[in-house]
């Protein structure tokens, strides 16, 4: 069966990255195809995953020069169809997005517009949700354009805040109530939609 390629980038531990391997792996993606990992620093937990789900991984660090020309290289030597963000802490240029033709993803831990933007990610998304004092928050799968957070959005999950949530208990919940369901199924749903154009 046609499945679209897809490449993830990542900068960190990995976590959604391993909620699209654990999805792959309960044959919840039929579409999709975990092609590569590009991980934008050495030693971070995401290589190690994987590793052990069998993806080919390319550390290109986000601080070296040509790095957007180093992964669009790569995005073409690989035939990917679909870029995920999946905690990639990096803003792609307009000129990136651009030049690369399929569609890129992002996942971001707020409902969106709520605390996005421009220095919104990881801690600060809930230290800002957590200060402002909002009752209700979650997360957003949406395409990536040129304004960072601003691309259509795909698919949101809310999460309730509970007393005592500290940035940390908040961020978990947040991952395991909505990060790690929705990106899978947003994956899963612009691969078909690519596979079924590609018809």
């Amino acid at each position: 069966m046609l499945r679209a390629r897809i490449a993830v980038l990542v900068s960190g531990g990995g976590t959604n990255l391993q909620a699209l391997m654990d999805s792959r792996s309960r044959g919840e993606m039929p579409h999709s195809a975990l092609t590569l990992v590009i991980a934008d620093k050495a030693g971070i937990g995401a290589i190690a995953r994987a590793e052990r789900g069998g993806i080919p991984c390319l550390v290109i660090p986000r601080r070296e020069e040509g790095f957007e020309k180093r992964v669009l290289d790569a995005l073409a030597e690989y035939r990917i169809d679909m870029v995920v963000l999946a905690g990639f802490l990096g803003i792609l240029s307009a000129d990136f997005i651009r030049c690369f033709s399929g569609p890129i993803i992002n996942i971001h831990p707020s409902l969106i517009p709520s605390f996005c933007g421009q220095g919104f990610y990881g801690l600060r998304v809930h230290e800002a949700a957590l200060s402002y004092g909002v009752k209700v928050t979650g997360a957003t799968v949406h395409f990536v354009n040129e304004i960072p957070d601003g691309g259509r959005i795909i698919a949101q999950k809310a999460v309730d805040i509970q007393p005592g949530d500290t940035p940390e208990v908040l961020q978990r919940r947040v991952m395991e109530e909505a990060e790690w369901q929705l990106l899978p199924a947003a994956a899963e749903q612009v691969a078909k939609q690519l596979v079924e154009q590609l018809k």
